[in-house]
């Protein structure tokens, strides 16, 4: 992967996810698990959801959840694993690209697990975009790479080497402290398997926002 490659994003995605029968682990991601696993169920939206993994957590907890992905490889295989769970009927798979949707409903929870990419995608502003997709009293959950790891070859984001921390995500999304309730912190070390099976010790930044209004 390398960040001058002038391929369609749809393209470039559907052909990482055709390298292997499956990419990511197909388990939730922690810091979702942690932070939502006491949140009381409703409608979701899950960005750049992938295989599903994180969704089908969602879903199984009796959410109903909407995963957006702008690989119609990866969606195949989310929906596919929906129908073997027995989870058809809670999740709904959209083939979009982040970059130019916009969601045209509200939910109780927004989720955007690991939105980082090698090719040039405007972070900020589809984060922004989902904020507004946040029914009052609802949460929205970014969780990012606090050190980009070993095995990645992201963009980087913003001109700079290193992804925002949460706080630094916080104040360039600008939520209005009379509107939203913000926490922002740095997770403790956790192993982490890359594709190609290296490990490493990762930490995330974890940006977690109530909508009070």
């Amino acid at each position: 992967m390398h960040s001058d490659d002038t391929r369609p994003a749809s393209e470039f995605w559907d052909e990482l996810y055709g390298e292997r029968e499956q990419v990511w682990s197909g388990k939730p991601n922690a810091a979702l698990v942690s932070e939502i696993e006491m949140v009381a169920p409703g409608r979701a939206l899950d960005l750049g959801c992938g295989e599903g993994a994180d969704a089908l957590w969602l879903a199984q907890r009796g959410w109903t959840v909407t995963g957006v992905d702008i690989s119609g490889v990866a969606l195949e295989r989310a929906a596919r694993h929906a129908l073997e769970a027995g989870l058809e009927e809670r999740t709904v798979w959209l083939h979009r690209d982040l970059a130019e949707w916009e969601p045209d409903a509200e939910y109780d929870l927004v989720s955007a697990q690991f939105l980082h990419s090698p090719l040039e995608f405007p972070r900020e502003r589809v984060l922004l975009t989902a904020a507004r997709a946040v029914a009052p009293g609802g949460l929205l959950l970014v969780v990012g790479h606090a050190d980009f790891p070993p095995w990645a070859q992201h963009a980087h984001e913003g001109g700079r080497a290193q992804p925002p921390t949460a706080r630094e995500l916080a104040l360039a999304l600008g939520l209005p402290a009379e509107q939203w309730t913000v926490e922002a912190r740095t997770s403790e070390g956790r192993e982490a398997t890359g594709p190609d099976g290296q490990k490493a010790i990762l930490t995330d930044a974890i940006l977690r926002a109530r909508r009070t209004s």
